[in-house]
C-alpha cells in the first residue's frame, strides 16, 4: 500500500530539512526507556521502518526499534561488535519482519550531543544507505539529536515529527523485553496511539462546546441588552406620570398637616374607611343587602373621579371604600384591584384612608 502522510502528528524542531524524519510513538517511548536506562554505560538500537516518497517529498519512516545488546566505551570511542551487530539484525526478523533497517540510536552518558568518529564508523558497518537515520541521545539531559546520511556523511536534522498509529509489533517486542530496560513486569505498554487520539477527539468535543456556550452568551447578553432598552423605554414614557404621583402625595401630605378649622377635619382624614375598623386602621369591606355600596356613596351616584394636569385619572378614597370596591364601582370587576395596588406603590391593599387620591390604571 502506498505510503501517505500520518494524520495525527506532532513537530519537534525545525523540519524544514530533507528528508523528512517520521518517528512513531511506541518507537520513541521505546527509545527514551532506554536512554533513561543508560546512566551507566552507552546503550544502542537498530531503527526500522521504510523510505518513501509522499507527494514529492523523501521521507523516512521509522515504526520498530530493536536494542543492540552490546554496546561499549574505549578511550572515548563507542564500539559494536560483530556479533551483537548480528544478534541485532536476528532479532529485527523475529519481531519486525518485512521491514528494513533504516538507522540506529545511541544513548551514551556523559559525552556531549557531537557526532564523533567512531559512530560515523558504526553507521558504515551497518551498511546503511542515503538518507539513512542516526539518533544520538543525553540521558543526563534529556536532549537528543537526529542526523540523516546524506552526501556520503552524517548531517544534523533540524527536527523530525512523531506520530500516532497502531503499532502492534513493536507494543509486542517492548512487552517480551521490559526486563532488559529495567520495565517491572506488572507494568503493561498501553495503546498510547488510541489513547491520543481519544485525548484528541476530547479536545476537539471539548473546543466545541465552547464555542456553543459562547454564542449562548453572545444571545443572552443581545436579549438583556433589548429588555434592559426596553425597560428605560418604559420608565421615560411613565415619567410624567411618576412626577403626577410625587405632586399628589406632597399635596396630600400637607393637607393631612392641615389645621382643619376647630381641628376635627384633620383628625377625620387620618380615620382609616370603614365603621367598624376605625381604631384598628383596616378598612372593612361593604356589607350585603342594601348595604353592599360602600358608606357615604349614594346608590346610582357617579364615583368621583379626577383628572391631573398630566391627563391622568385620580380616584379620591371616601368612607367605606375597599380596592375591591374602587375596582368594582369603576371598571365593573375586582380585576383591576392589583393593578390599582400598583400603580400607587400600595404593599397593603387594606390602608388607604378618606380623602387618598388613587392613581387609577
Amino acid at each position: 500500500m502506498e505510503r501517505k502522510f500520518p494524520k495525527n502528528v506532532r513537530q519537534v524542531g525545525n523540519v524544514s530539512d530533507t528528508p523528512k524524519i517520521y518517528v512513531e510513538d511506541y518507537v520513541d517511548t521505546y527509545l527514551n526507556q532506554l536512554k533513561a536506562g543508560a546512566k551507566e554505560g552507552p546503550v544502542g538500537a537498530l531503527l526500522l521502518g521504510e523510505q518513501a516518497v509522499v507527494e514529492s517529498q523523501e521521507c523516512v519512516f521509522i515504526t520498530g526499534a530493536v536494542r543492540i545488546e552490546e554496546v561499549t566505551e574505549e578511550r572515548g570511542e563507542i564500539r559494536v561488535s560483530g556479533e551483537a551487530r548480528e544478534g541485532a539484525v536476528r532479532e529485527c526478523g523475529t519481531y519486525f519482519p518485512g521491514r528494513e533497517i533504516v538507522g540506529w540510536a545511541l544513548a551514551a552518558p556523559g559525552r556531549p550531543l557531537v557526532l564523533a568518529g567512531s559512530m560515523a564508523q558504526i553507521h558504515e558497518q551497518l551498511k546503511l544507505g542515503k538518507n539513512s537515520i542516526f539518533i544520538l541521545k543525553d540521558p543526563e539531559e534529556d536532549e537528543d539529536v537526529y542526523f540523516a546520511y546524506k552526501y556520503h556523511e552524517l548531517m544534523q536534522m533540524g527536527g523530525f515529527f512523531i506520530f500516532y498509529e497502531k503499532n502492534p509489533d513493536m507494543q509486542n517486542y517492548m512487552i517480551n523485553t521490559r526486563r532488559q530496560i529495567g520495565v517491572s513486569p506488572g507494568e503493561v505498554v498501553e495503546d498510547r496511539a488510541a489513547k491520543n487520539f481519544r485525548s484528541a477527539v476530547r479536545e476537539k468535543m471539548e473546543a466545541q462546546e465552547q464555542r456553543s456556550n459562547s454564542h449562548l452568551v453572545y444571545l443572552t447578553s443581545i436579549l438583556l441588552v433589548v429588555v434592559v432598552l426596553a425597560i428605560g423605554i418604559s420608565a421615560m414614557n411613565n415619567y410624567d406620570k411618576m412626577n403626577s404621583v410625587q405632586s399628589s402625595i406632597e399635596t396630600l401630605s400637607k393637607s393631612v398637616q392641615g389645621d382643619g378649622g376647630d381641628g376635627t377635619a384633620g383628625e377625620e382624614a387620618l380615620q382609616p374607611s370603614g365603621d367598624a375598623s376605625a381604631d384598628a386602621g383596616i378598612q372593612e369591606p361593604a356589607s350585603d343587602g342594601a348595604d353592599a355600596l360602600p358608606a357615604g356613596t349614594a346608590e346610582g351616584a357617579e364615583p368621583v373621579v379626577e383628572e391631573g394636569d398630566g391627563g391622568e385619572e385620580y380616584y379620591t378614597v371616601q368612607r367605606g371604600d375597599t380596592l375591591d370596591s374602587i375596582s368594582l364601582k369603576l371598571y365593573g370587576s375586582t380585576q383591576e384591584t392589583e393593578a390599582i395596588c400598583k400603580m400607587n406603590g400600595l404593599s397593603d391593599g387594606n390602608l388607604i384612608f378618606i380623602g387618598q387620591k388613587l392613581l387609577l390604571p
